[in-house]
């Protein structure tokens, strides 16, 4: 104990002493300082405490002598205290008397209550917003090497394909934060990685509200089914309308979320995107030196991709071509659009005639560019919406296309043809359109409804 606080517990009590005793000759010397914790000089002599009662103002150096056995009216004094909570026990819990009536706490639960060995309920977290990344803990941060396999791909990709299933918006914020570095430093979203680079990469986890739905029966099986060919390097799918090429934005799920929930082992990347309700030709790569070298043919123009489109109207000419620049992120009521404006990306469509009826066009079309919803604003832009468009199209045009059966936009992506190997030799895929889509056009050359 520290001598200043002996020194106080020596002048209440002595005090208390002269006002409970007679008076008494006192020698000259200091009285002995009585229940202070001896020196070394007066260790084993005995403190007289007959005459003490608790003392409820120093309730520190009661807690501090309470190991100590007490005795005399002391320990009289705390019998009754004890005995009068046991008869009044809610008054005693409610107003515990400072210094009486209390067990002496165990000497190591101080020690327990640091190391956590404690019985009281932990306390849970505070709930996480659905999707959010939740960081483990910083020791379990990883820092992975770059492989040549995947040199030159973007961090925000090469994220992806490490934090399977967390949304971009999540790994964008991981990035913003600098929770991911590499070589140590802070990037951006665009920045490409090279071979032997040390990525850090925090632990991440979604909350079970956000986490990957795996895809049911029904949906295996049709994906199955939509596989029109694959090998080593790359997998073309013919993907069914209404199904996103891959989650975000509210979508849990999308193909190639899907795709590799049912192949675990295969390193899939997305090669390219179409709308959700668009169907036909998607293609994925299994190897990265794959995928770079087809978003190498995209950005050279070398990969030709035709579509199938419904048109309203007819058109002037059997061939056409809409060169109109497009700008998207146009906010119409809340709702993301993309329109012609000038300062727009350059973008660029050739429509071709391939048979016409009387209300509306089949037309083929290519797309020289890839923007984001080009053959449906071009489209419209040329004066010829697509069918079924709930978001560009004319609404009484899809009214009057529904009455032969279309129940979902007319726009299916049917041939890709890119050079491939070694020696560029030409690959080609066709996709079929959909029973659905034959028959509203079979509906339409009958005449009947």
């Amino acid at each position: 104990m520290p001598v200043h606080e002996g020194r106080l517990n020596l002048s209440v009590q002595s005090n208390q002493l002269d006002a409970m005793s007679p008076p008494r000759k006192r020698p000259a010397a200091p009285s002995p300082q009585p229940r202070a914790k001896p020196s070394a000089s007066s260790r084993g002599t005995k403190p007289a405490a007959r005459n003490l009662k608790p003392v409820n103002k120093q309730p520190s150096a009661a807690r501090k002598n309470a190991g100590a056995a007490p005795s005399g009216r002391a320990a009289q004094s705390m019998r009754n205290a004890t005995s009068a909570q046991r008869e009044r026990p809610m008054a005693a819990s409610k107003r515990p008397l400072a210094g009486a009536g209390r067990s002496p706490a165990p000497a190591d639960s101080h020690a327990k209550r640091l190391s956590g060995e404690t019985r009281a309920k932990p306390r849970a977290a505070p709930p996480m917003p659905a999707s959010a990344p939740v960081i483990v803990a910083p020791s379990e941060v990883r820092i992975l090497a770059v492989d040549p396999e995947r040199a030159g791909q973007r961090i925000d990709n090469f994220l992806a394909s490490q934090l399977k299933g967390l949304p971009k918006s999540a790994i964008y914020r991981l990035l913003r934060t600098g929770q991911v570095r590499i070589n140590g430093k802070r990037v951006k979203p665009e920045v490409k990685i090279e071979a032997g680079d040390a990525v850090r990469i925090p632990p991440v986890r979604l909350d079970a509200p956000g986490a990957v739905v795996a895809p049911g029966p029904s949906l295996r099986g049709a994906l199955d089914q939509a596989i029109l060919y694959e090998d080593r390097e790359l997998l073309v799918l013919n993907k069914p309308s209404g199904l996103a090429s891959h989650g975000g934005s509210g979508i849990s799920l999308g193909a190639i979320e899907a795709l590799r929930a049912i192949r675990p082992e295969d390193s899939l990347e997305l090669v390219h995107r179409l709308d959700r309700d668009t169907s036909g030709l998607l293609l994925f790569a299994r190897k990265h030196s794959a995928l770079r070298r087809l978003q190498a043919l995209i950005r050279e123009g070398s990969m030709q991709k035709r579509y199938f489109a419904l048109i309203k109207g007819s058109p002037e000419r059997d061939h056409f071509e809409v060169d109109a620049p497009l700008r998207k992120n146009q906010l119409r009521g809340g709702e993301r659009m993309v329109a012609v404006e000038a300062d727009g990306k350059p973008s660029l469509s050739r429509f071709r005639v391939v048979e016409q009826f009387a209300q509306a066009a089949l037309v083929e079309v290519e797309i020289i560019t890839g923007r984001t919803h080009q053959i449906r604003v071009h489209a419209l832009h040329s004066g010829h919406p697509l069918a079924g468009d709930e978001k560009y199209g004319d609404a009484d045009f899809n009214k009057s296309m529904r009455d032969y059966g279309l129940k979902r936009l007319f726009l299916h992506a049917h041939s890709l043809a890119f050079p491939w190997g070694e020696h560029g030799v030409l690959r080609h895929f066709d996709a079929p359109l959909s029973e659905d889509l034959k028959t509203v056009l079979a509906r339409m050359a009958a005449g009947r409804r």
